[in-house]
């Protein structure tokens, strides 16, 4: 059982080690949304693609060791939490302790990769946003009415009306 329980403390480590890379990855992707540099987001993608490989790969890992615990303890996995097993660490407090500050890191690791996730589509959703208004402008001024100026032939010398140095700056 000691064994198993340094295993699953170890693969507690190891997602925190990957969810933290993951992490960086996404704070990464922030300043680039930001700066709206595609090439380098694409880049940052498929690093936090293969990082997520190996969150998936550690994650079942750490499922079959829970899985593994539970038959020694004679317990359903579905039932057996990390809470769980270290209120029933409680006679190897080391252990408890160890496994309890592996849960609680990885824990606030993954929150924290919840925020700036969940900043970065925020910051996705805007530059979308803002990209359509600048189409819709750009169409609408295509079929903007004439001014009524007329030239001495009774001509139309009426400019489009909106047209002109029309930019927007979505960097602001």
């Amino acid at each position: 059982m000691a064994s198993l329980m340094e295993n699953l403390i170890e693969a507690l480590d190891q997602e925190c080690s990957e969810y933290e890379g993951l992490l960086s990855l996404s704070q990464r992707k922030t300043q680039v949304i930001i700066g709206g540099n595609l090439e380098e987001l694409q880049k940052i993608t498929d690093e936090e693609q293969a990082s997520v490989i190996e969150v998936n790969r550690v994650d079942r890992t750490r499922q079959d060791i829970t899985k593994d615990i539970a038959n020694v303890l004679n317990r359903d996995v579905s039932e057996l939490t990390v809470a769980k097993l270290i209120e029933l660490m409680s006679q190897r407090p080391d252990e408890a302790k160890r496994l309890s500050e592996s849960f609680d890191r990885l824990t606030g690791i993954v929150n924290q990769l919840k925020r700036v996730n969940e900043q970065n589509r925020e910051l996705l959703n805007n530059s979308i946003e803002m990209v359509n208004f600048e189409m819709e402008l750009l169409k609408a001024m295509k079929t903007a009415p004439q001014s009524a100026n007329y030239n001495r032939g009774a001509f139309s010398a009426g400019d489009t009306v909106g047209t002109g140095n029309v930019s927007f700056d979505a960097k602001q």
